[in-house]
């Protein structure tokens, strides 16, 4: 007999399982709840690269070079390329001091970076599980972080807690460099660089990247899995997965349509999955106030404008301090649209993808959302003059919409916030942090769970071993 496995969801992770569990002897079928023309962003493990022949198959990430430029001073211009010394050359028409440091940071964070990539390929330890399994996996991640040195684990242990402001202040002068590197810690975050654990954010986005670069390749993995064979995929909404005796049993469709599965993987987020998808009542009360805590706040919008001619730029990232990000991270707490955003915008041809925060989830109405787009553009438009007249079209996705159209809880695209008490064995909650669910054979593998989005289809990865361990596998 062959299991029947459905899997709700098509991104990279819900695909990474499909074929994992396709392998191991499963009849696999995905349903696809959402559709997206967007390369995925993430660092694509060289464990899933080799377990599905991906590079055989097609599997291209490319990173923009320079990976950031932001505008310092009229026709002037801090750009920071995929070499560390030509960032080195630019950074030093601003400070000579953070030239010459540039090459000792990279390599630590760099350093840090392979650390995290070590975590993030294996399950999280269970730090008060019981029995030898628990203490040997504990005793297993303990050791091969010691590997790495006693100053490197060192450096992880002290950073990870830290604002990222405080990180770049020990290390930069140049206010700019400083803008555009901590950034990357707040980015999907309804933090400011200020808060603790936005280091870590930081370091995330490192992940699987050269040193010096701090944001992660884009890559076609989805579209290379889409065309593997070994599963099949249907375009379906979701309504409900069926359980019996506390087992999951299969899932019905929009219309009434079942399809009976033994396992079911979803890639929605933990919400949706457990207090919508399936009846509450087969929950403890308790776990279901956990559920309810996890946090999954959106910050960001995107706008995406179609121009009539090339940009003129790759990337262009607006942020000339961390006093501008903390600043703008300051009218979202009360629940406001930044009045002077962090826009970060990259190039695909003649069209323009911006990243905009902080951006809460609420409702703007026309004028507001054209306001918004006309406020973007202005911002790009002062440090490249005549782009505002090449924008022939706007789209504006905001939080909600990210939600309606992606299935991001609120727009958070990494389904519980990144931070630090929702990682390792706490993500998002410790009851979950094993990809399984109190439903037998219900199985969470979105970006809610370890080691989050940053980590292209990891998630998807570590939910399948975890299923083929602890589920039933059938041969066909």
């Amino acid at each position: 007999m062959t299991a029947r496995t459905v899997i709700i969801g098509a991104g990279a992770n819900e695909l990474v399982a499909a074929h994992l569990l396709a392998q191991a002897g499963n009849s696999v079928l995905v349903l696809a709840v959402t559709e997206s023309d967007r390369l995925d962003s993430g660092w694509v493990a060289p464990q899933i690269v080799r377990a599905l022949d991906l590079e055989r198959h097609g599997l291209q990430a490319s990173t923009p070079d320079p990976w950031l430029a932001l505008p310092v001073a009229p026709d002037e211009r801090l750009e920071l390329w995929n070499d560390v010394a030509r960032s080195a050359e630019s950074i030093r028409r601003f400070s000579s001091t953070d030239a010459a440091r540039w090459p000792e940071f990279c390599e630590r964070m760099a350093r840090l970076a392979r650390a995290l990539e070590t975590l993030a390929l294996e399950g999280p330890p269970d730090p008060v599980g019981e029995g030898f399994g628990a203490i040997a996996e504990m005793l297993g991640v303990s050791l091969r972080m010691r590997r790495r040195g006693r100053p490197a684990l060192e450096d992880l242990l002290r950073i990870v807690p830290m604002p990222i402001a405080d990180l770049l202040d020990d290390w930069f002068e140049c206010d700019a460099l400083k803008g555009a590197l901590g950034a990357a810690g707040i980015l999907h975050l309804r933090q400011g660089p200020r808060a603790g654990g936005t280091a870590l954010n930081f370091l995330q986005h490192h992940a699987g990247c050269a040193p010096g670069v701090f944001r992660p390749a884009a890559s076609n993995l989805r579209l290379v899995l889409t065309q593997l064979p070994g599963i099949e995929i249907r375009q379906a909404q979701v309504t409900r997965i069926l359980v019996g005796g506390g087992q999951a049993k299969g899932v019905v469709l929009e219309g009434g349509e079942e399809i009976a599965a033994e396992r079911v993987l979803s890639g929605a987020d933990p919400q949706r999955t457990l207090l919508q998808l399936v009846d509450p009542g087969w929950l403890e009360p308790e776990f279901v106030r956990t559920l309810r805590g996890i946090r999954s706040r959106g910050a960001v919008a995107q706008v995406v404008l179609e121009l009539d001619r090339e940009p003129g730029f790759s990337t262009l990232a607006i942020a000339p301090s961390l006093d501008y990000l903390e600043k703008a991270y300051d009218d979202v707490k009360y629940g406001h649209v930044s009045r002077q955003p962090y826009v970060e915008a990259r190039a695909e041809g003649r069209k323009v993808r911006v990243h905009v925060q902080y951006v809460p989830h609420t409702d703007l109405d026309a004028a507001a959302r054209e306001a918004l787009a006309e406020q973007v553009i202005r911002s790009i438009d002062a440090h490249q003059p005549g782009f505002g007249g090449s924008v022939v079209q706007k789209t504006i996705l905001l939080p909600a919409d990210l939600q309606n159209r992606f299935g991001w809880p609120e727009g958070q695209m990494h389904h519980a916030e990144p931070a630090l008490d929702q990682w390792l064995w706490m993500r998002p909650t410790p009851e979950l942090a094993r990809y399984r669910t109190p439903i037998g054979g219900l199985y969470l593998c979105g970006p809610a769970m370890h080691p989050g989005a940053w980590f292209n289809g990891a998630c998807g990865y570590l939910a399948a071993k975890r299923a083929l361990e602890h589920g039933r596998t059938s041969t066909r």
